[in-house]
């Protein structure tokens, strides 16, 4: 199988490229390849262990009811399943910035020294910029 090396740009829930990327994430894995995410700018948030669903008061829906998902717990779910198959490097410079510094168990901190390595390594690469 392959590897396929991918870097997210986008904060969680700004955008739908989220949601296509961690799909994408999930479709290689369950076919086997490996897979490499390099969170840079806003993605460092996807990881970000304190998130947490909330109710919809405009709607009067509870926390069970809303049944909102977080991105932490999609990509708690990914490396799961990924049976040592997934590399997430969150990118530091990144992370200061943003104070984005504790993450659900899988990530790591690095730079975009990590993602150069990858690009090189890997089958092939998917860049997701921000709009």
């Amino acid at each position: 199988m392959g590897t396929l090396t991918i870097a997210l740009m986008d904060p969680p829930y700004e955008t739908e490229t989220t949601t296509t990327a961690l799909r994408i994430v999930d479709s290689a894995l369950r076919k086997g390849h490996s897979v490499n995410v390099f969170a840079y700018e806003g993605a460092v948030n996807l990881t970000m262990a304190e998130q947490a669903p909330h109710a919809n008061p405009v709607k009067g829906t509870s926390v069970e009811e809303e049944a909102h998902p977080t991105t932490k717990d999609w990509i708690a779910a990914l490396f799961r399943s990924a049976q040592g198959r997934l590399s997430w490097v969150n990118c530091g410079l990144c992370v200061d910035e943003r104070g984005a510094g504790k993450w659900i168990e899988g990530p790591v901190r690095g730079s975009p020294k990590e993602f150069a390595e990858w690009v090189k390594s890997s089958d092939a690469t998917l860049v997701i910029p921000t709009n």
